[in-house]
Order: C-alpha cells, then structure tokens, then sequence
C-alpha cells in the first residue's frame, strides 16, 4: 500500500469516515456542546440546553425541507433537549436536579426501544459503519443481508434493544438512588451509573450483535466477490476453448493446455 493510499483512508473521502458523520453531527456535537457551555462557560442548563437544541433543530427542519422525511437522530436529540429543559423548570432541589438527568437517559431509551418496530432502529446508525467499514461491498452485503436474512435483522434489533434497555435501567437506579441515598453519595455515583451501563451495552451489544453481524457481512461479501469473479472468467474461458478449435486443437489438448 503506497504511503498516498493510506494518507486518502484518512480523509473526510473515506466511506466509514462519511457514514460516521450523521451520527457525529445529529448526536455527538449537541451533546458536546451543551457540556462545553455548561461546563466550560459557565452557562444555566436551561441555556446549556436551549444552545445544544440548535443543530438538531436545524437538522430535522433542514431534512423535511429537502427530502421530506424526519432526521430520527436529530429528532431525538432535539426531544431529548426539550425534556432537559422542561425538568430544569421543574426542578427546585438537588434531589429533582439529580432525577431529571435520568429524564434524559430515559427518554432516550425508551425511543430506542419504540424505534424497534420500525424497518430501521434508531442504533443502526451508529451500528452499520462498524460493521460494514464503511466500504461500499460491506454496505451492499449489509443491504442484502438485511433483505434476506432473519438471524441479521434480529440481532440489527437486538443491539438497539441492548442499549435501549440499558439506558432504562441506568435511569431506574439513578431515580432511585438521587431519593434513597445522600446527595453528596450520588453527585458522583451518577457518573459512574451511567459509565457502568454504557460499557456493559458496549460489551454485551458488541458481543452477542455487532460481532456476528461482522461476520456475515465479511462471508456476504465473499461469496458475492467469489460469484462476480466468476462470472467474468466464464466468459474468458469460452474463448479459449473458442481459439483452441478454430485452431483445430482436439479437446484434451484444450484441458492439458489450461
């Protein structure tokens, strides 16, 4: 691999780098920026939030505009900072501050869990890049495999169904604990609640979802490789033989001759 080649995977051109960047924009930067104006500058929640709910907002108008069809991520992200802001109104002690942030948490899982019974759950953006590398055999398998395959499409389901369960249960015990132990206990249990949980979605989901996924898409994207390969020999080795007759060269010499 020339030393180009590896500079170009990576670009902004890259494929994974590309698909990667809706979840990047829809999630990771609303997410960012209300911690950056919270905690970097000093600014309220409820303007923290208010801020953070700009790109989403943009986002989900901007694709009902263009395509007419909801931004799920955005959507969340903005539901998510409507929920925030409306507990932070709400909230006139430490204990109520504590629970509002499992509100969140909640909120997202459960429309992780309701994005279930559509034909594409909400984790899925973030799933396919990896699973694919964001190579165009990988999401031409993945697209196959999807349409033909229920043991893909369950464990697709499963990995939104692990995280969407997860951040639930990382709500319940972060409600429970902001009004049964000493708040000074749960200023700092909270984080580790919710970097428990994350890790153990990571693990379980990644394990028993992300890592079989991987698998069928890399044997998808083999036999299709294997059968375009070939196709295009069949009609390679029709000519030979072809030569070898007109040349007037007997059928064995045609086998002895490959």
């Amino acid at each position: 691999m020339s030393q180009h080649q590896t500079a170009a995977e990576g670009t902004p051109g890259n494929p994974l780098v590309r698909s990667l960047v809706p979840l990047i924009v829809d999630a990771g930067i609303p997410i960012a920026s209300y911690y950056v104006l919270s905690e970097g500058f000093g600014l309220g929640t409820v303007a923290a939030l208010g801020w953070s709910s700009v790109v989403p907002a943009l986002r989900t108008v901007w694709g009902l505009v263009r395509s007419r069809a909801v931004n799920g991520l955005a959507l969340l992200m903005l539901v998510v900072n409507v929920v925030g802001l409306a507990t932070s109104v709400v909230a006139g002690d430490a204990r109520l501050m504590m629970a509002k942030d499992s509100a969140v948490s909640s909120t997202v899982g459960i429309v992780i869990l309701l994005s279930l019974r559509s034909r594409r759950p909400l984790m899925t953006a973030g799933l396919k890049p990896w699973v694919t590398k964001g190579s165009p055999a990988g999401n031409a398998a993945w697209d196959r495999l999807l349409a033909s395959s229920e043991r893909f499409r369950r464990a697709e389901r499963r990995f939104s169904a692990i995280w969407g369960g997860a951040l639930l249960t990382e709500c319940v015990l972060k409600v429970v604990g902001a009004y049964t132990l000493p708040v000074h206990t749960m200023v700092w249990l909270g984080t580790v609640l919710t970097v428990v949980f994350i890790l153990l979605a990571m693990v379980i989901a990644g394990g028993s979802c992300a890592e079989p996924m991987e698998k069928m898409v890399k044997a998808e994207s083999e036999r299709a490789a294997g059968t375009a390969s070939g196709a295009a020999t069949g009609p390679a080795q029709d000519a030979k033989n072809a030569a070898y007759a007109a040349a007037g060269a007997p059928a064995a010499a045609v086998g002895s001759a490959e």
